[in-house]
């Protein structure tokens, strides 16, 4: 199947000069949830794909998934030290080197939850606590760190901060939600503050996404009152679009294509696509459609072929069209969770009891070819993404980390 991703204006590429067999941040190197893995398995043994290897001691409080680039694998976690702890593996599961960035968020789901990005040789990732940190990715060596509580006025949201960062050049963006900015531009070498934008933005949950329409690059991201787009090079918010729910929780990176953006949360918000119009370098954005069904929590979505799929709160596992919002199929028939889309198929990972699903991504039906059960890693949900990278599976729950050979 081909994947659809840049028609009208274009989706940048965080990580351009990534290797296909790298995953260097979250939702790969185009944070669109699509990998460039081909010829896998369209079925799976009984008992599911070959494990390859296991990794224990990565932090049993943890969400985080992985990034793999340069031939390591990198992810967080909370050990009992109650840090939040950088580990990175080598191809076969071996630690490489572990490193702390701090305390950690310990008190609702506590646990790290962001993913590390790497980028230039480096690998930055902030902690639950907002501590942003800078590593050198081979030797795991801190370059430079910025508190956005001390620096920013920033304010722990709810649930902790759970935002893996972007990069765009020379600049990592982050949301603060703090007094003194709502989101903020850090010089990638020095962690220098590049700019801060206007202190009305609430942190929520949200891995962002850079997006170019129009000559215009902006970072477009959920907060707890709205989406919004800010310019990258200044931080001026462009675009406010009010939406909330019970919790301010907008957790799914958006997804952009034909010159407009997909946005959805959970707590019966439902989804849009709102379409941009620039003119004179001023952005505004207009509702084309709204779905109810597809209401994500935080499992993530994919864009294929023109067409969405992903969890719904309320409708279940959920394609629509994406552009006119016509759904074409719900599916309750697998639990809620996240997903992942490799060579033709869905990778879906139910949250409650860890079953491991392959759904053909068509917009015919919602059908489980194959399924197996991930062995639990400790008490947490099974919420960490999984990854598809290279013909391997990388799945995660709690304190260990799986790879299954899925070519």
């Amino acid at each position: 199947m081909t994947v659809r991703t840049i028609l009208a204006g274009s989706l940048i590429l965080t990580s351009a000069c990534a290797p296909a067999a790298d995953w260097p941040q979250w939702q790969g190197p185009k944070r669109d949830n699509v990998s460039s893995s081909t010829g896998l398995l369209k079925q799976w043994p009984d008992g599911g794909p070959p494990l390859l290897w296991k990794r224990s001691g990565i932090g049993a409080k943890g969400y985080s998934t992985v990034a793999i680039a340069g031939g390591l694998i990198y992810t967080t976690g909370s050990p009992h030290s109650g840090k939040n702890v950088i580990t990175a593996l080598n191809m076969n599961g071996a630690v490489k080197w572990q490193r702390d960035n701090g305390p950690e968020f310990l008190k609702s789901h506590g646990g790290a939850r962001a993913t590390p990005t790497i980028d230039g040789g480096s690998l930055y990732v902030l902690s639950g606590m907002g501590r942003l940190g800078c590593f050198d990715a081979r030797t795991g060596e801190e370059k430079w760190a910025v508190n956005l509580v001390e620096s920013c006025g920033g304010k722990v949201p709810t649930w902790g901060y759970s935002e893996s960062v972007l990069i765009d050049g020379e600049k990592v963006f982050v949301t603060v939600g703090g007094t003194k900015a709502g989101m903020a531009a850090f010089n990638k070498k020095t962690g220098a503050a590049v700019w801060q934008s206007e202190p009305v933005l609430a942190a929520s949950y949200c891995p962002p996404l850079l997006v170019e329409f129009g000559g215009v690059r902006q970072v477009v991201t959920g907060t707890g009152l709205a989406f919004v787009g800010v310019r990258a090079g200044d931080g001026k918010i462009l675009w406010r679009f009010p939406s909330t729910n019970r919790w301010k929780v907008h957790a799914t990176t958006p997804v952009f294509s034909d010159g407009g953006v997909f946005l959805t949360s959970g707590y019966g918000t439902g989804s849009f696509r709102l379409d941009f119009t620039v003119k004179e370098g001023n952005v505004s954005v207009a509702q084309v459609w709204k779905d109810a069904n597809l209401d994500n929590h935080y499992g993530g979505v994919v864009l294929v072929d023109g067409f969405i799929y992903g969890y719904g709160d309320r409708g279940g596992w959920t394609c629509l069209d994406f552009k006119t919002g016509v759904v074409k199929w719900t599916s309750k028939a697998f639990g809620k969770g996240s997903a992942t889309y490799a060579d033709g198929m869905l990778y879906c990972y139910a949250e409650g009891d860890g079953a491991m699903a392959l759904v053909p991504a068509t917009p015919e039906k919602f059908e489980v070819v194959s399924r197996f059960k991930v062995p639990s890693g400790g008490r947490n949900p099974y919420r960490a993404h999984p990854v598809v990278c290279d013909g391997r599976l990388y799945v995660r729950h709690s304190d260990v980390l799986y790879c299954y050979d899925v070519k």
